[in-house]
């Protein structure tokens, strides 16, 4: 295999990983944040529901939630889901996995406003999605942004885990021509990708804290 047909290969198991990282940041951001409104409920029911659920998330391997998602509809309903559902299961666990820790970063920033603003806001006539929206959401999304992009980084690296369900991304075909050619080299040039991919993620991420700059609290 000629380097160029690898470095191809690799390229189109990079455009699966891309996908990952986008459906999986377009699923978990909103999800994260209505996880967080249910962990701080003063419905103490859906409070700790939510809490077990985070526990869940946080304390089990990605790996095994990989494979959790993928195999229980099968040995738990008896239903074949075929291999298409191989991407359907990964963008799910990741989802759900990364919605988890995203809560916890959302909860402490919103926990983190001080009082006084909501106090503020509500002798201005705020409404409680006004006051959310306009005075506390600015605030800790900036608070919050160095947080998010160490979990955003990390999840550039987590889409390697989806080799445990075959899902032809970098890692697998780079494992793939690694096997095949007996050499290291595949496993070098997708080193080179994830890092050229982190270091567009991380400046990017850069970027937006210095655009929240202009934000003084």
């Amino acid at each position: 295999m000629s380097f160029s047909t690898m470095v191809e290969m690799l390229g189109a198991g990079f455009l699966t990983s891309l996908q990952i990282f986008c459906l999986t940041l377009l699923g978990s951001l909103p999800l994260g944040l209505v996880i967080a409104f249910g962990r701080m409920s003063r419905f103490k029911p859906l409070s700790l529901l939510v809490q077990l659920y985070i526990s869940i998330m946080r304390g089990t391997p990605l790996m095994l939630q990989l494979m959790v998602v993928y195999y229980v509809p099968y040995f738990g309903f008896g239903v074949s889901m075929g291999d298409g559902y191989r991407m359907i299961a990964t963008i799910i666990a990741f989802v759900l996995n990364y919605a988890a820790y995203f809560a916890e970063i959302y909860r402490s920033g919103i926990q983190s406003i001080p009082k006084g603003q909501y106090e503020a806001a509500a002798i201005l006539g705020f409404s409680r999605r006004q006051t959310f929206f306009v005075v506390i959401l600015p605030q800790m999304v900036k608070r919050i942004l160095p947080s998010l992009t160490n979990e955003v980084i990390t999840l550039v690296k987590d889409t390697s885990l989806s080799f445990v369900l075959s899902v032809p991304e970098m890692f697998t075909q780079a494992k793939a021509i690694a096997a095949a050619q007996r050499a290291m080299t595949a496993f070098l040039v997708a080193g080179g990708f994830y890092y050229v991919f982190n270091a567009v993620v991380a400046f990017g991420m850069n970027r937006l804290e210095k655009k929240m700059d202009y934000y003084q609290e």
